[in-house]
């Protein structure tokens, strides 16, 4: 086994990387080779990812494997140090398949193809860096070089409002992610030995009060990501004028993100803390999935609906996270896969849509279910895992949800039920706005002046993608141990740590009652026993 020794984290990081910088020495005017070449990239990187953790991964531990550690920059304390766990791998491989079908989906870019195939390699190489970072400021890097070519490839192949949205989007990200500086330095420098890595800051001793602003401001960065309500706002925007396959990738991995930080960072890192904010994150995931069915619900734009469906959708992460259960947090996990994989297929077919209708808005398609039968089959079968139909992904991983916040023993019965009986309404309003979309696309007759450029259905290359996402997304509907194996003792120890600090945070309560009790006025009679003078 001494294959498991190479540096297979650090070459799946590279390679793309390296190979986006050689794209300018490529002859290629019209993008024809380019596009090859990002698509064989993104292939070997794959196929990359799939052999070293089939090599080198066991599924029986919960620690990091596949470490690898060069110092950095030691004069900064900064260490190349990577690593995967249940929690990161399959997100590291939800990345590798969504990024490279997004290159397959991107086949008929010309615009500067060469920048556009180059920053697309350059995100792939930055969201693998994200997730294998065991290094925290490794993870801040990945986290900020990620967001310059989202940035770039919505400002310049995006629509008409492209730069308004790239504008909201970059201002909003970045501002939040000093948080993580901030936050991951005041971690790092407390105690008498200063370290980044990541491992190492879960098993700090740091006073409460430090753990609750340091999970303060992660939650503001990751929630901003994810996003929770009332930092969504850029989401929207960013989907309606993103081209397809970077909608693709903005929804079905950039969010992940979000979840990714809060559950390695917040809750694997900062327990104490987390038992405070737990309830809250609860709210927060209520107010994600009533609100964001409602927005849904009144969008006649393709992509702004399916925009707020993701932000409902992420609502059930935030719920599962703050369960304080296995079951809970298992299924936030299952969750955001599930997510990854529908949403990237939706936001694909609706690109397809486009490209044959040159609209977005709902109310001026219809009847093209005629036209466009496979799309349609295609996209009803999208639709279906969306709204959480038995057999498919997106119904196990919310039912895990729910079942784990109602076999919480943190929360109070009357918690319980009206968490369930709001979400439930978010619930009921997903089946309305996505049959309701599919009515208005593909039902009913053509409104007038509505024509399609060419009426050829979905071609091989468009059927392909969508049947590679739909296919685990049936997979794991129907046998969950497919994705749950990967990182159900992960879940099980986090989960354990964060509900085995209850006592402690109890413990800390009273003596801190205890000693404002002490600096009362006129209270020091009371509590401690007065002793009689000596004659």
């Amino acid at each position: 086994m001494d294959s498991i020794h190479l540096p297979w984290l650090t070459a799946t990081i590279l390679l793309p990387l390296i190979a986006a910088f050689a794209i300018p020495l490529i002859p290629d005017k019209e993008g024809k080779t380019v596009r090859w070449y990002a698509l064989y990239v993104g292939l070997a990187n794959l196929s990359l990812i799939v052999y070293a953790l089939w090599q080198g991964y066991s599924f029986q531990t919960t620690e990091f494997q596949l470490i690898e550690t060069y110092p950095w920059i030691p004069q900064l304390g900064l260490n190349w140090s990577v690593g995967v766990d249940g929690v990161s791998m399959p997100l590291v491989v939800l990345s590798g398949l969504i990024t490279t079908l997004a290159i397959l989906a991107s086949w008929k870019v010309e615009h500067k193809a060469k920048l556009y195939y180059f920053l697309v390699l350059v995100l792939y190489s930055a969201q693998i860096g994200v997730f294998v970072a065991k290094d925290l400021l490794l993870f801040f890097i990945m986290w900020e070089i990620e967001l310059v070519p989202v940035y770039l490839l919505i400002s310049i192949w995006g629509g008409k409002e492209r730069f308004y949205a790239a504008t909201k989007f970059i201002l909003y990200t970045a501002l939040a992610s000093v948080f993580i500086l901030v936050a991951g330095l005041a971690l790092a420098l407390y105690g008498d030995r200063v370290t980044f890595d990541i491992a190492e800051l879960g098993v700090k001793n740091y006073p409460l009060t430090l753990e609750l602003l340091a999970y303060a401001g992660f939650l503001v960065a990751f929630g901003v990501k994810l996003p929770v309500f009332p930092l969504h706002t850029w989401l929207p925007d960013a989907h309606s004028q993103a081209s397809a396959p970077i909608s693709m990738i903005l929804a079905g991995v950039l969010l992940k993100m979000g979840g990714y930080g809060l559950i390695r960072l917040n809750l694997e890192a900062l327990p104490h803390a987390h038992i405070k904010f737990a309830p809250l994150l609860v709210i927060l995931g209520v107010v994600n999935v009533v609100y964001g069915a409602f927005t849904a619900f009144g969008q006649t734009n393709l992509k702004r609906r399916l925009a707020s469906s993701s932000i409902s959708h992420m609502g059930f992460v935030l719920i599962g996270i703050g369960s304080f259960t296995n079951l809970g947090l298992n299924g936030a996990v299952l969750q955001m896969i599930s997510h990854g994989l529908i949403a990237a297929a939706l936001f694909f077919l609706s690109g397809a849509t486009y490209d044959r209708t040159h609209t977005l808005m709902m109310d001026e398609m219809g009847g093209m279910a005629k036209a466009m039968p496979k799309t349609f089959a295609l996209f009803t079968a999208g639709a279906m895992a969306s709204l959480a139909l038995p057999g498919m992904s997106g119904f196990v991983g919310e039912l895990t949800v729910f079942l784990g916040l109602a076999t919480s023993d943190a929360y109070s019965t009357a918690f319980k039920v009206g968490v369930t009986f709001l979400t439930a309404v978010g619930l009921i309003l997903t089946p309305i706005y996505l049959l309701s979309m599919l009515r208005q696309v593909f039902y009913g007759d053509s409104k007038p002046n509505f024509q399609l450029d060419w009426q050829a259905d979905a071609q091989p290359r468009e059927i392909f993608i969508t049947v590679c996402l739909l296919i685990p997304i049936i997979g794991i509907g129907l046998y969950p141990r497919l994705a749950t194996n990967t990182y159900d003792l992960k879940t099980v120890q986090v989960a354990t740590k964060v509900r085995g600090a209850l006592p402690v945070i109890a413990i800390q309560e009273q003596q801190n009652k205890l000693k404002a009790d002490i600096f009362k006025p006129n209270a020091t009679a009371a509590i401690i026993p007065q002793i009689p003078a000596s004659n």
